[in-house]
Parts: structure tokens; sequence; C-alpha cells
């Protein structure tokens, strides 16, 4: 053994020392090329991905060995195709919901990390006609977008609340309709600063965690066969997210900068202003535990149970276990920050 290792190492340095004679870099020749991995995004690029976008910036997929690509959504873009034809490794929704609609269709995709602890959704009132609990919605006329208009069936599901003791009215991301008297109260993101500051400084939130309808927001997903067969590159990707979400909790005006300066459309001050809240949705009690990402199985299946009474599931409703996976939240429990 010994002679074979001392001829190992005069082989090596006999390399080494012929690669220095040329100006070549031995480490170069023998060096991997980084692996390209897309991550396909259910919206534009915005808040909610800081810390993915910090991690681009600071290194950190380099550090894991990848080359990565974001590829943004938008109002014509679908998320799912391009992560099930494998031009994309894994894809991120904005809401947990939105998978668990795609698995019930047959679609072979899974949960695999939830950045948000909560959807930032929110009913929004003034103290004229006041909505702190849902019991509240009753007799009020609520504005929401067509699109959302499941979630309250849902939430009024989950408070044993009839949907006709309620007026609702289609409208869409314009806040004026509350500040104008056409309803008692409007819907959207929690995230969305600068819509919401025509409403004015007496704005009354319910947020969607306080309805009593779980919920998961910006969530990690991949196919079960990329699961299966690149796992250890979908760690690795999630690794450096990790990393990048704990450096912007740590450093949160330096990692509103560099989106910015990724993402020349976001603005500055308004950034800078909603950045506590990106935190707050971000680490929780639970994060604290179990680190950035981690999610609740148990909260997926109620979830899974108010979707099906409501009647969202038009081919069935989906297994928990065909819905979620944990595997790749135990192959970075190390690297994920816990921070509450």
């Amino acid at each position: 053994m010994n002679q074979f290792n001392r001829r190992r190492f005069l082989q090596h340095s006999a390399l080494g020392l012929a690669a220095a004679s040329t100006g070549l870099s031995l480490y170069a020749q023998h060096a991997r090329p980084a692996a390209k991995v897309v991550i396909k995004y259910d919206w534009l690029m915005s808040n909610g991905q800081i810390g993915d976008v910090v991690a681009a910036k600071q290194g950190f997929f380099q550090a894991e060995g990848l080359d990565v690509e974001f590829s943004p959504g938008g109002p014509n873009s679908a998320t799912v195709p391009p992560v099930v034809t494998g031009q994309a490794l894994m894809g991120q929704f904005s809401d947990s919901a939105q998978l668990l609609l795609a698995r019930s269709s047959g679609v072979p995709v899974k949960i695999l990390a939830c950045g948000f602890r909560m959807a930032p959704f929110a009913f929004y009132s003034l103290p004229k006609a006041p909505i702190r609990t849902v019991s509240d919605m009753i007799g009020k006329r609520i504005g929401i977008q067509p699109t959302a208009r499941f979630v309250l069936d849902a939430i009024l599901e989950k408070n044993q609340i009839d949907p006709s003791k309620l007026t609702i009215t289609n409208i869409g991301f314009d806040m004026t309709p509350l500040t104008t008297g056409q309803v008692d109260a409007v819907t959207g993101w929690i995230t969305n600063t600068q819509a919401l500051s025509i409403i004015g400084p007496d704005r009354i939130d319910l947020m969607m965690k306080d309805t009593g309808l779980p919920s998961y927001a910006n969530v990690y997903f991949a196919t079960d066969d990329a699961l299966s067969s690149r796992s250890e590159d979908i760690a690795k990707v999630m690794r450096a997210i990790a990393r990048g979400w704990a450096w912007t909790h740590d450093h949160p005006e330096e990692a509103v900068k560099l989106t910015v300066e990724a993402y020349p459309q976001l603005d500055l001050a308004i950034e800078l202003q909603t950045v506590p809240r990106i935190l707050q949705l971000s680490f929780d009690a639970d994060t604290a535990k179990n680190g950035w990402g981690s999610f609740d199985p148990a909260a997926v299946q109620e979830q899974i149970a108010i979707y099906d009474k409501i009647g969202q599931f038009k081919s069935g409703a989906p297994k928990l276990e065909d819905c979620i996976t944990t595997k790749i939240l135990e192959m970075t429990a190390a690297d994920r920050p816990k921070f509450a």
C-alpha cells in the first residue's frame, strides 16, 4: 500500500510540474463544468424572490457547482409545462393550492419546499366598515379577483358561513373600489406596497392565515422523476437559495439593493419599505425549529380536504403523499437557516 501511494504521489507531482511548465492549470483541466439548472417562476421576479436573487448575486449557486438561470413568469406564461418537459429542473408556484390542483389533474409534481410561511393574500377594509374576522364579512360587500374566488369559498367553508350572506363582486387589482365606497373590502397581496398605499394609513388587514385556512406561498416544486433522478442537483439549488435567504435576513437593505440592481424595474424606495414584511412571511417560530423552507404536511392535508369540500378537484382529491416530499428538506436540514 505504501508503494502504491508513493507511486501515485510521484505521478501526480509529475503531472503538476508539467502543467506548471506549460502555463496550464491542472485543476482547470479536471474541473467539472457547472451543472445547468433552470428555475421556472410563476410570476415576474420581485420581492418574493429576493433570497433567490441574492443567491445568484453572491455566488452561492456557483459555490454548489451550478449554473442557474431564472425563468420569470407573467400573465401569458405557463409554469408547469417547462418543468414537466424537463426544460426547467424545478418551478415555483405563488400558492400551494396551485400544486394541489395540478396534481389532482394528473400532473406528476410535488411540493419540495415553501418559501413563505403563509400566503401574502389578505382582505383590506376601512374603519367605517371594518373586517377584522371572517364573521365580520357577513352582510358586507367583498371585492375579489375572479382567479381568487375559490380562496374566498374555501375560507367561508372553513368558517361555516353561507356565501349568500355576503355580496361578492369581481374586481381587478386596483384598490379604488374600496376608497370610492363601491365595496367594503378588497383583496390583494400584502407585499404590493405601492398598490396598497392608496388605501391610506387607516387600512385594516385580515391576513389569510387569520381566516383559519392554511396556506403556503412561493412553493418550490419538481416532477416525481426529477426528485428521483436529480435529487442531488435539487438539493444543491435549495441549499444555495437557503443561504441567499439567510443572507437576506442578516442584510435586508443590501439584499434589496442587489435585487433592484438585477431587476431595475423594481422601485428601490418601495422595496426597502416592503422587505420587513417579506422577512415576516419567510420566518416564524416553525422556521426557528425546522429551518427556512419547511412546511407542515398536516396543513397541506387540511387544504386538500377543504378544497375537496368546495368541489375544486374535478378529477378527485389528490393523496397527500402524491403532493409533497420532505426528501430535499431532509437532505438540506443542516444548511437551511433557523431564524424566527
